[in-house]
């Protein structure tokens, strides 16, 4: 179940929040953080659909490590209704190294339990995942 490498485990939650996302849109974003006491990935907040890219943006910590996926909706240059789920790993340059080291290392397992997602994005600042990048990679 854990990872050897970083030995994080994934509580099944996030794997049945995440479907819940991908499937029934019934989120427009979900945010996951590492309990180290427990030594696995859990979710930390999940945001309604209603909710905009600046709710989701401000429920990041300023210095703290986090996962975040999130369903970004954009219409395409043929004028077709479009999402995809984004995948970030938001490693502010504020938060502690042992953390960083520790998302790091816990991000590609993590990834491949949530079957679905369509673009990553690497964020150590909002401006790193501000909806410029995300219209750019969407397309």
């Amino acid at each position: 179940m854990a990872n050897a490498a970083s030995g994080m485990a994934v509580n099944d939650d996030c794997k049945l929040k995440f479907l819940e996302l991908k499937a029934k849109r019934t989120y427009r974003f979900i945010i996951f953080k590492i309990d180290e006491k427990q030594k696995e990935v859990i979710v930390e907040k999940v945001g309604e659909p209603s909710l905009s890219y600046e709710e989701f943006s401000a429920s990041l910590p300023t210095d703290e490590c986090r996962y975040a996926v999130y369903d970004f909706d954009f219409v395409t240059e043929e004028n077709c209704q479009k999402s995809k789920i984004f995948f970030i790993a938001w490693s502010p340059d504020s938060s502690r190294v042992r953390s960083k080291m520790l998302y790091a290392s816990s991000k590609d397992r993590f990834k491949r339990e949530l079957d679905g997602i369509q673009v990553e994005l690497q964020a150590t600042d909002p401006t790193e995942m501000g909806l410029d990048v995300f219209r750019s990679r969407a397309n």
